[in-house]
């Protein structure tokens, strides 16, 4: 498929505004049935498209509007998991894993088909990896009569990743993006040591072999892999230069892995002179942390900056990650608005200076 160049996108979340927040919260907790929540729902998700239309953006999703968070999507949608025991960073509980999975229908494929009804838009729709969805979901006191390891339960969501792909595709999806913040997140010795990680290769090596084994042999739709340092209430949970993982990129077999380049916490530019050749960069070019809105010039000179080592053809403009993959976390959709659209003006800059 033939694009424009520096085609912009978004990773997935924008940030919910406080009724769609309340909306997913009473939907939890049993105030309202999924049938009213999805009727509201279909309406606030209408701003969000217009939202990301109006900033000038190429290829759109829903917000993440109708999702707790970016990986509990999964567990609210396949049978196996218990809600919120699991402890996590920020105060934030997780589903763990009680029981074998079972898929019991779309995880996100009908996202796809309200959009499509909504929007001429290139249309991405995302899904946790399984690498992350073992490493957010699985816990020691409650999983093991399950699934005696983390990899068990990780290899058993690929068929059921697979599935939803395919779903995905065929309800008009132009790209899958399979979320994995934790394979970045690892170039942080602090981080693996707060994870108890102490094979790093191995783990990483792991998560590529997942991620393959996951969009092997799928066709008709592109792939992709989105990589970040994490973060809520605007910190992040790691920080690091790319150089440790990128050996590990170049075995990922996706059509782009986007990564988070704006943020300071990610260290300059340096390492893309590592990154693998035929892949597509999906640059971040935006830092969602900072509060400051950039000027256009800004994005277009840290486009500038990776162009030394990737050429122009092989970049897609995107935020740094997700604006809020969770929805307690809070951040500001009048901002965020702002940010899409200067970069979508950074696009035109840069498109007809190199087109």
């Amino acid at each position: 498929m033939t694009r424009d160049l520096f085609p912009t996108t978004v990773i997935g979340s924008l940030p919910r505004p406080a009724c769609v927040r309340d909306l997913i919260l009473d939907r939890k907790k049993g105030i309202v049935t999924h049938d009213q929540a999805r009727e509201h729902l279909d309406d606030e998700i209408k701003a969000a498209i217009h939202l990301q239309e109006g900033a000038g953006l190429d290829e759109i999703t829903d917000g993440e509007w109708r999702r707790e968070s970016y990986v509990k999507v999964f567990a609210e949608r396949v049978h196996g998991f218990a809600p919120d025991i699991n402890p996590g960073a920020a105060g934030l509980n997780y589903p763990a894993v009680i029981a074998p999975i079972e898929s019991s229908g779309a995880i996100a494929a009908h996202e796809v088909q309200f959009l499509k009804k909504h929007t001429g838009r290139r249309i991405k729709c995302t899904l946790p990896s399984p690498y992350i969805i073992g490493r957010r979901m699985w816990h020691s006191d409650h999983s093991t009569s399950a699934y005696p390891t983390r990899e068990a339960l990780m290899r058993d969501c690929v068929p059921i990743l697979r599935r939803e792909i395919v779903a995905i595709r065929e309800a008009g999806a132009a790209t899958v993006q399979l979320d994995e913040p934790w394979l970045s997140a690892m170039v942080d010795s602090r981080f693996r040591e707060r994870e108890g990680i102490s094979a790093p290769h191995y783990q990483m090596d792991l998560c590529a072999d997942l991620i393959n084994q996951t969009v092997s042999g799928i066709t008709g739709i592109d792939t992709a892999i989105h990589l970040c340092h994490a973060h809520f209430n605007r910190r992040h949970v790691s920080e690091g230069e790319y150089d440790l993982i990128m050996p590990t990129l170049a075995k990922i077999r996706v059509g782009t892995i986007s990564m988070e380049y704006a943020t300071p916490v990610s260290g300059g530019y340096s390492a893309l002179s590592k990154f693998p050749d035929g892949v597509r960069l999906g640059l971040g070019c935006v830092d969602h942390c900072d509060r400051r809105v950039e000027t256009p010039q800004v994005v277009v000179d840290r486009v500038e900056r990776a162009m030394r080592y990737i050429d122009r053809d092989r970049i897609t403009l995107h935020p740094d990650c997700g604006f809020a993959p969770s929805v307690q976390n809070p951040m500001d959709l009048d901002e965020a608005c702002q940010k899409l659209k200067a970069m979508c003006e950074a696009a035109a800059i840069l498109r007809s200076r190199y087109g």
